[in-house]
């Protein structure tokens, strides 16, 4: 990978590329798109993307890449980009095991998915491939639309892997004064937060106990797969949560976990998983085609598929 760096403009999902409406893509009107990951034969990713083009008069055709039905895991991924080049692919989404594992094959990153170490959007254009992130950026737009103004005084954040990771990234970015890690792997918690606070001495710190952290904290984001269809239950006892307490959730299978519905029981200001989903979706469709999605229009879709598979 050359050492190609973008500018941070470049991954926000509110910002446009510059001479965007001039992309191949946009201008041949058709455009092939993939996620590559394992276990993705019910994302809504496809979905989006594809009514959102229709939108724009744009042919996009979204394929799964799903490693566990060709088999082989991350190690198949050096080929299939090779493929994905040689196709014609405008741009690829990549997901769990491969957002790391792809960076040695990319011509380049942006600066969100150099400092994250991670890749969920690959914009395969003029011969190049560039690594970009919007998950942070993703998980930024759904919370600012939910919870417009809220108390980032102290934010405890219940999850330190990939997405905890670059959720801690877009609260910093966010002013949030002090961000608390809180993860099952205590050393995962510690690694991430010292990597942070050399960025941000002073303002991030780990802990190991949930309930003392929460004592004076005036927002917890859930960052772990409690709570999903397949790992039901909630992440932590009910009775930490109180009115003055907002709550944000990442998972979306069900929109409405045993989470969100104790904190919204119990007084407290929610976001839902939905909101990162389509957020990250904004941002990839619109580095991917260079087209200006409308994200109210792509968030209505994605609630409206959830409804329609009883996950609402």
């Amino acid at each position: 990978m050359s050492s190609t760096l973008l500018s941070p403009a470049a991954t926000s999902p509110v910002a446009p590329p510059a001479a965007a409406a001039s992309t191949p893509e946009a201008d041949a009107q058709r455009a092939l798109v993939g996620l590559i990951g394992a276990g993705i034969q019910r994302s809504l990713t496809p979905a989006m993307h594809e009514a959102e083009a229709a939108h724009h008069g744009l042919r996009l055709h979204y394929q799964l890449i799903d490693l566990d039905r060709i088999g082989g895991g991350a190690t198949r991924l050096p080929a299939l980009m090779a493929a994905a080049r040689d196709i014609g692919f405008a741009g690829l989404n990549i997901t769990f095991p491969c957002k790391q594992a792809v960076i040695p094959l990319l011509d380049g990153l942006s600066a969100d998915a150099q400092a994250m170490g991670a890749v969920n959007t690959v914009v395969l254009r003029d011969g190049r491939a560039i690594g970009h992130n919007t998950d942070g950026a993703g998980w930024r737009w759904g919370f600012e639309r939910s919870l417009p103004g809220a108390d980032l005084s102290k934010v405890v954040l219940l999850g330190a892997g990939g997405a905890g990771s670059a959720i801690a990234h877009a609260l910093l970015a966010m002013g949030a004064g002090h961000l608390v890690l809180v993860d099952a792997d205590a050393g995962r918690a510690r690694s991430l937060a010292v990597l942070l606070a050399a960025r941000q001495p002073g303002r991030v710190s780990a802990s190991s106990d949930l309930t003392a952290a929460l004592r004076s904290a005036s927002g917890l984001v859930h960052a772990t797969p409690t709570g999903m269809d397949k790992l039901p239950g909630l992440p932590l006892p009910e009775a930490l949560l109180r009115p003055s307490l907002w709550v944000a959730e990442i998972v979306y299978f069900p929109l409405e976990t045993a989470l969100l519905k104790a904190a919204r029981s119990r007084g407290c200001a929610v976001v839902d998983g939905g909101t990162m989903a389509v957020g990250q979706a904004v941002g990839a469709f619109r580095l991917i085609t260079g087209l200006e999605p409308d994200a109210d229009r792509i968030d209505a879709h994605f609630r409206s598929l959830i409804a329609g598979r009883g996950h609402g």
